[in-house]
């Protein structure tokens, strides 16, 4: 096959549609997993606990939630009910399967939260923009009346609280519960967040991922091309919602160990969305810079200001941390609308043609 070859950019198709085609990124996929395998090496069960799978169950979530914003164009309010949906469908998985590995429930809970999806994705046929936001915000509250009120859900001493029992997976390792070490669950929270978004990176890239940004783009000109916006629309909310559900039952079952209704209250999917909004939306590596971004940001400040000679209360802490990020949201939705991530893509444009000046 004949080819012009300029540098690394190559001019074939097959290139073009390579998953990694830069080798920057390559190069720096590599080196983030290799990090994030060794980090259970340096870091402490605390560490791994409170900061490293937070980290990458809100990465997910937000992924999620950057698949039905930032590539499909629905704004969505409602991520913490739908996580909140996966959660309890794992926790009934568990008392209706007790010998079903973990990890699998925890997979197709997120059916569940993709039914339901779909559901109140409905009518985002007939409305968008301001008027979806508010459904989406109607489904928030129903599904949390849904947690309070239906006790078949939780079926634990008449209160609406989960508790997560303890569970073993591959090879009798201990995955969830009281008993499971935190390198474990690390470790199986990685493999599921790096395999979602492997394949939700793949879908993205194609026929379904261009019919969403067509939506988003244009839904008017998509239609009249070809594109059915019950199929490309229906199936951003099942796809969105899934991931939500996987990453609802994750939270539960890999990090809490318990969880009530108010953990999947509104002030969780206003998070999901500051953390894609931060990160950047329309950008799968965006969801992991908001996600470490606005997670790590309290922890740092409460290592880092004893330090310097401020003692400061935890309150006080979360209360600079919103702040901050309030400041930065409104900074980012002025001055860079596509938020981290833009700067990401900039440094790479800058490598790729280095050493040569960049205009």
């Amino acid at each position: 096959m004949l080819y012009r070859e300029a540098g690394q950019f190559k001019t074939t198709y097959e290139a073009d549609q390579a998953m990694f085609p830069i080798l920057q990124d390559r190069i720096g996929i590599a080196a983030i997993m290799a990090i994030a395998l060794l980090v259970p090496l340096i870091a402490s069960d605390f560490v791994l606990a409170s900061i490293m799978i937070p980290f990458l169950i809100f990465a997910l979530a937000t992924i999620g939630l950057n698949v039905l914003t930032g590539y499909a164009g629905q704004l969505s309010l409602g991520t913490g009910a739908f996580m909140g949906v996966g959660a309890y469908a794992c926790y009934k998985l568990t008392t209706y399967f007790p010998d079903v590995n973990i990890v699998i429930l925890v997979l197709v809970s997120g059916i569940f939260s993709a039914a339901i999806g779909i559901v109140f994705g409905l009518p985002s046929l007939r409305i968008k923009g301001l008027y979806l936001a508010v459904t989406t915000l109607a489904a928030q509250f129903f599904l949390e009346w849904c947690f309070i009120r239906i006790p078949w859900l939780y079926n634990y001493n008449n209160s609406a609280a989960i508790e997560v029992p303890e569970r073993s997976g591959f090879g009798g390792l201990v995955l969830a519960g009281p008993a499971s070490p935190p390198i474990t669950r690390y470790y199986v929270v990685l493999a599921i967040v790096v395999l979602m978004t492997f394949l939700v990176k793949n879908v993205i890239r194609g026929h379904i991922g261009r019919t969403w940004m067509m939506i988003r783009d244009m839904d008017i000109a998509a239609e009249l091309i070809g594109v059915r916006p019950l199929q490309a629309k229906l199936s951003a909310f099942a796809v969105s919602s899934y991931i939500c559900g996987v990453a609802g039952a994750m939270m539960v079952f890999f990090w809490l160990g318990a969880a009530e209704p108010s953990s999947f209250s509104i002030t969780l999917s206003f998070q999901i969305l500051f953390m894609a909004i931060l990160g950047g939306l329309g950008s799968l590596m965006g969801c992991f810079f908001g996600s470490a971004f606005i997670w790590v940001l309290p922890v740092l400040l409460r290592t880092l200001l004893p330090s310097v000679g401020i003692e400061i209360g935890a309150e006080t802490v979360e209360h600079v941390s919103r702040m901050i990020i309030g400041a930065l949201i409104i900074f980012f939705l002025v001055v860079e609308p596509h938020g981290l991530a833009r700067l990401w893509q900039i440094g790479k444009e800058k490598l790729r043609v280095w050493p040569f000046p960049y205009a």
